[in-house]
């Protein structure tokens, strides 16, 4: 873990940047956090009663962690203080690539004295983490190469910059699979991250880093970036919840891409409510109060058993059909629906050749604009071997796999088309939202990452994006929050998925099946 710069002049952010926002929009988002002050209440009360002093501040979600701060219940400092010191004791997770504690408690003590001076920021004095894909000011931001680990930019992605102008902190660059290209959490370079709740198992990716470090209670929330699962899967194996947004609501300027077509920036959470509050910051949007309906009636749900749970562990299965049981019991229309025989052939002809035809021509656009001291040529030429085969065998030119413009054309003007008009047509014209396990198993062990047994049948990694590239290929937004636990005490996740550009209505059920469910973050054993 990386602590070798002393400043990234985030602090002055802190306090300059708060000029940025409408003072009507930061005290509408800072309201949507009042709802977590009796969490935090019970959570000191609780710390205090185990360990006579108040250090359960960890176990705040970001919304809790924001009332507490804004109504003098704790200080900035104290807080990141403790989730230094906690980030410190978990190194072995290797949940981060640098963190600059010298940089972060100056941007807290910024903070409180923001705050002491009758400032206010939806985001004062949180701490965040964030994935190394995204470039950070003054902070070295790696992408997960080897190629980049001093590059240190001039300038902050815009998300980044989004979080710090709303008062957050930037608590550290999260381990991710090089280049974003992985759903396991294995980094050549950087490390293994291991799963909090069983250091054996994996994390899931590409966002390992982030997902690990929200579980493990290191911080809060991480922003995440997502292009065929990569945050909601990292979020079903370590009992997160991943949102992600339609492509394009959250600005990607500044984070390094894979697909232009399919990325999306977005975060990493412990609760939907938390989702709400950074959707709303990065988004400028106002902030709409979290409705807490006992019940669901009205509310049309669907699921695809024929697509989404074959060959799903039956631990899984089990669990989803317990949580679509508790939906209807609330009052939820749910229906089974049949997105077609043909519907995994067609996501396979969308989703995987745009991936690999965009990966190429965005890394280059992405080094021109950034002024990357690399070039597409030596970061393929750096890259360590769990992923230059894939680079060799899809990505560069005359590759044995490579997606030819015309393929691709074919893809984008027909099959991606077919697709979208697919779920318009079987899904969305039923229900409000398809519902689906986000992973069809809880996560593998390190030791057989790349092929493992699910359902008596071997399956490589890609399987555990089974579910959620689909929704990818289409461009919808999804969510996925915690559904239950293996008889391992394994996380399992739920993933909504919704119409286009349908982000704030999908949040608002999201945060209602939520409380349905009633099944939280769970606490790793292991930590």
């Amino acid at each position: 873990m990386s602590t070798d710069h002393s400043t990234n002049g985030q602090f002055s952010d802190v306090t300059d940047g708060l000029a940025s926002i409408n003072r009507r929009q930061l005290l509408s988002v800072a309201a949507a956090a009042a709802t977590g002050a009796a969490a935090l209440t019970s959570g000191l009360a609780q710390a205090q009663s185990v360990g006579g002093t108040a250090s359960g501040v960890q176990d705040l979600d970001l919304s809790s962690a924001a009332a507490a701060i804004r109504n003098g219940a704790m200080t900035s400092e104290s807080y990141v203080t403790q989730l230094l010191d906690r980030a410190a004791s978990l190194s072995d997770l290797k949940a981060f690539i640098t963190i600059d504690r010298a940089s972060v408690l100056e941007a807290a003590r910024a903070a409180d004295k923001a705050r002491a001076a009758g400032r206010s920021s939806p985001l004062l004095g949180l701490p965040i983490g964030v994935k190394d894909s995204y470039l950070t000011k003054g902070l070295p931001s790696s992408l997960g190469t080897s190629v980049l680990k001093n590059f240190t930019p001039d300038h902050d992605a815009t998300v980044v910059a989004s979080i710090k102008s709303a008062g957050g902190i930037v608590f550290g660059k999260n381990n991710l699979a090089e280049m974003s290209y992985g759903l396991t959490g294995i980094n050549d370079h950087y490390g293994q991250v291991k799963n909090p709740h069983d250091r054996t198992r994996i994390t899931g990716g590409s966002s390992s880093g982030a997902g690990a470090s929200v579980a493990a209670r290191i911080v809060p929330a991480a922003l995440g970036g997502d292009t065929v699962g990569s945050i909601r899967v990292p979020a079903s194996l370590c009992g997160v919840v991943g949102f992600k947004p339609t492509p394009g609501r959250w600005p990607s300027k500044g984070t390094a891409p894979i697909s232009g077509t399919l990325d999306t920036v977005g975060v990493l959470a412990r609760s939907v409510a938390d989702c709400v509050l950074l959707d709303t910051v990065v988004t400028r949007g106002a902030s709409s109060k979290q409705k807490s309906s006992a019940g669901l009636k009205g509310v049309r749900l669907a699921y695809a058993p024929r697509q989404h749970l074959a060959g799903v562990d039956p631990a899984v299965e089990a669990v989803f059909r317990e949580s679509l049981r508790k939906l209807v019991d609330a009052g939820a229309n749910v229906v089974e629906i049949d997105l077609g025989s043909d519907f995994n052939a067609l996501t396979d002809q969308v989703a995987w050749p745009i991936f690999f035809h965009e990966t190429m021509p965005a890394v280059r656009e992405f080094v021109a604009q950034n002024g990357i001291p690399a070039s597409f040529e030596q970061i393929y030429e750096g890259l360590g071997q769990s992923f230059k085969g894939a680079w060799t065998q899809f990505v560069v030119p005359g590759a044995p796999n490579f997606i030819s413009d015309e393929t691709y054309r074919t893809v984008m003007d027909k099959h991606r088309p077919a697709l979208q008009r697919r779920y318009s047509a079987i899904a969305f014209t039923q229900a409000d939202a398809l519902l689906f396990p986000t992973t069809p198993c809880a996560a593998p062990p390190i030791e057989t990452q790349w092929k493992f047994p699910v359902a008596g049948q071997e399956v490589s990694y890609r399987f555990l994006s089974r579910n959620t590239y689909p929704g990818s290929g289409a461009g919808l937004p999804g969510i996925s929050i915690p559904m239950g636990l293996s008889s391992d005490r394994l996380p399992f996740g739920l993933e909504m998925d919704g119409p286009s550009g349908s982000d704030r209505n999908l949040l608002a059920l999201a945060h209602r099946v939520e409380q349905i469910l009633a099944v939280s973050s769970p606490i790793p054993r292991v930590i």
